[in-house]
């Protein structure tokens, strides 16, 4: 089992930045792909940004390219999500999620296998 705790959410006005932060614990290994999800109210889950183990793949959603980067420490089994030039539609609860294995990086939620419980960001107009 893997463990994922999010942090770095909260209110910011729109313009501003945040920065999210994702802690893996337990049986963490050589997780593949580490990722972002988030969900707004009475919306579907969707795809944020992910990257590989290596760090080489990086895949973004067209709606945060340019505003946001991925990136992840391996020491520290950690992902984090820069956030910057946020608008209000960025508003929703933000998931950290890995894929234990593969090759491909993936924007579908079901190739990730752990999940972590989300924090909030709102971002205000």
């Amino acid at each position: 089992q893997v463990q994922l705790v999010e942090s770095g959410g909260g209110l910011v006005q729109a313009g501003g930045s945040l920065r999210l932060s994702c802690a893996a614990s337990g049986r963490t290994g050589s997780l593949y792909a580490m990722g972002w999800f988030r969900q707004a109210p009475g919306k579907e889950r969707q795809f944020v940004s992910a990257i590989s183990r290596s760090g080489s793949s990086l895949l973004y959603a067209d709606s945060v390219k340019g505003r946001f980067t991925i990136s992840r420490d391996n020491a520290k089994n950690t992902v984090y999500l820069q956030m910057n030039s946020l608008k209000p539609e960025d508003t929703a609860i933000y998931y950290c999620a890995v894929q234990r294995w593969g090759g491909v990086l993936s924007t579908r939620d079901g190739s990730y296998d752990f999940w972590g419980q989300g924090t909030q960001v709102t971002v205000s107009s």
